[in-house]
């Protein structure tokens, strides 16, 4: 591999930037200065940057809280994403594990680790999410039977898995949902009649959102919170 890529990979620095570094000495192989970026390495090889040896970083997983206006992709053309909120290098090989639509905040999880995030959006694996929901008009005490039941959405073959409804006041619930279709929580309560006004969601799995974590904060995983998803 090319010394450039070899370093950009596991750096925030673009091509340009590895090539500025080595011919001003910063970059090392094999602790001798190499100033031309197109030499090429091995997997074999030291390579440091500043005296710091460059690795590739293992897997790694975070807990971020989104803020409204933020969409849930690697990359979009009109809105900022999710991933815009971290420093961290190389972002561009992390991926979010459960989206949130744009209007939406609360927990979201992102890695690089394609086998641990496939456990949390596959429908095979059950993995409970719990969302914070402020509705539009009063709830009554019935919707609880009926979410527990499943509930019929509109254009959908069969009724949603049964879920956990619970009344926290007269238009604030807390609902335990095992699945992901498209704009599910919104849909059950439209199903109703009511309509969602804030949406936030609170756990993934075992997985709690930090209380203590501002919206746009985010930090890495606990190897307990890792160990969860199973």
């Amino acid at each position: 591999m090319r010394l450039d890529k070899a370093v950009s990979q596991v750096t925030d620095l673009s091509r340009a930037e590895v090539k500025r570094a080595a011919k001003a000495g910063r970059i090392t192989v094999n602790d001798t200065p190499v100033k031309d970026p197109s030499s090429k390495v091995s997997e074999a090889d030291q390579i440091c940057l500043d005296g710091e040896p460059l690795e590739e970083p293992g897997p790694r997983y975070f807990m971020l809280h989104k803020p409204l206006g933020y969409v849930s992709a690697t990359k979009d053309s009109e809105h900022p994403t999710v991933l815009d909120l971290l420093d961290e290098p190389n972002k561009q090989k992390l991926h979010i594990a459960g989206r949130l639509d744009i209007d939406t905040t609360g927990l979201v999880l992102i890695t690089d680790d394609g086998q641990w995030s496939h456990k949390i959006t596959s429908p095979r694996h059950h993995c409970d999410k719990t969302y914070y929901a402020l509705l539009a008009e009063r709830i009554d005490d019935s919707a609880v039977e009926k979410f527990a039941k499943g509930i019929w959405l509109e254009g959908e073959k069969k009724r949603t898995k049964p879920a956990k409804l619970e009344i926290l006041f007269a238009n604030e619930v807390r609902l335990t949902i095992a699945e992901g279709r498209y704009h599910q929580v919104k849909r059950m309560f439209a199903a109703l009649g009511n309509r969602v006004v804030e949406l936030h969601r609170e756990r993934i799995g075992d997985i709690v959102l930090e209380e203590d974590l501002t919206e746009g904060g985010y930090r890495p995983l606990s190897p307990e919170e890792i160990a969860s998803v199973t």
